[in-house]
């Protein structure tokens, strides 16, 4: 296991609890966790493989809990303050030098970053969706087309429809990659995730 180092960073009157995983390089991934009303949090499965995955790649990652969740601070806020933590991480990053930012997040982590990937001002030099749950939350499809590169889900996903997110993704002019067996919670399925990641960040580097 990558080494992690526990840190909290500021975000307004609020403090984000978070582990960084730093590398020498300028690349950097924000890595989102889901549902925090749910059970989500930084510690889960899905999580911990996209942070094995892009530390093995070389690359630093900085996994977080949204507010009102674990060490953070503050409450649940329907994506709109989570929003902000998603930036606040971003700056934090900046701040230690890293100029190419990756964004991966993973279910409700995946909308809300969706959120800020939309904006004009997209802090991401490129994003990755896991199990985007089309099924519970809207995505402004439109707004996302050829700013996320890569969506990955399973063929029994129970919130995220894969012949939907298959039409979507050509819309968007996104990758998509499909894990056969995979439900929306990837139990057992993380070393094929880690293994499409792996390929992927290839192509990229």
């Amino acid at each position: 296991m990558m080494r992690e180092e526990k840190i909290f960073i500021q975000n307004d009157s609020l403090l984000i609890e978070a582990l960084l995983h730093r590398t020498s390089g300028a690349q950097g991934t924000v890595i989102c966790h889901p549902h925090s009303l749910m059970g989500g949090s930084m510690y889960n499965n899905v999580v911990e493989a996209l942070q094995e995955a892009f530390a093995g790649e070389g690359v630093s990652t900085l996994r977080f809990n949204f507010r009102g969740v674990g060490g953070s601070t503050g409450n649940y806020d329907e994506g709109r303050g989570e929003r902000r933590d998603i930036l606040a991480v971003c700056n934090y990053l900046k701040h230690m030098g890293m100029s190419n930012i990756f964004f991966a997040g993973y279910s409700f982590g995946a909308w809300v970053g969706s959120k800020v990937i939309e904006d004009n001002d997209n802090p991401f030099s490129f994003s990755i969706c896991v199990a985007p749950p089309i099924d519970l939350f809207e995505f402004n499809w439109n707004q996302l087309k050829n700013k996320i590169d890569l969506l990955i889900c399973g063929d029994r996903d129970q919130f995220c429809s894969a012949d939907i997110l298959a039409d979507e993704a050509k819309k968007m002019n996104s990758v998509l990659e499909v894990i056969q067996g995979a439900d929306h919670f990837y139990g057992g399925k993380e070393k094929e995730l880690m293994e499409i990641l792996h390929k992927f960040m290839l192509k990229k580097t």
